[in-house]
């Protein structure tokens, strides 16, 4: 899908908030509530725009520590990567997942109440898991920048 100044626009506006209707775009982008309403809808049947959501506080929610893991594999292959993937994604404190090139297997972003939930969830989920033969995190001690989105610039 081409796009034009008007839909980069329009994307960055969506993307500060989600949540603005088409006659808020309307204003920001400089075309008719319709015309943006088009707009939108062919971003998001084209796959640009994947969904909405709105962003909440973790610490606010009582997660108050996030910590990033590096996972190694004891094995690789097809059926064993993928059984991990779906350890991954039925376990709640895995905010984000990547499988990453250098020294780890798998990067994940966990999110946990305190320090008692985080150690068990990696002593009592994480490192029993058959696959996982390697596990080291760190403690994210201050967030200094977590965009979320795309640069559009």
């Amino acid at each position: 899908m081409e796009l034009d100044s008007y839909d980069i626009a329009l994307l960055a506006a969506l993307q500060k908030d989600g949540s603005m209707t088409n006659a808020a775009l309307a204003e920001i982008v400089n075309l008719s509530p319709s015309q943006c309403s088009r707009r939108r809808g062919a971003l998001e049947q084209a796959g640009v725009i994947e969904g909405y959501s709105a962003r909440l506080s973790a610490a606010k929610l009582g997660y108050g520590l996030r910590a990033v893991i590096r996972v190694n594999l004891s094995s690789h292959g097809q059926g064993k990567e993928s059984d991990f993937a779906r350890f991954v994604t039925a376990q709640p404190l895995i905010r984000s997942a990547f499988s990453v090139s250098g020294d780890a297997d798998y990067v994940l972003d966990v999110r946990a109440r305190d320090l008692d939930a985080f150690a068990d969830f990696v002593h009592r989920h994480l490192l029993p898991h058959p696959q996982v033969s390697q596990v080291r995190s760190e403690i994210v001690l201050k967030t200094l920048k977590d965009e979320r989105g795309v640069s559009l610039g």
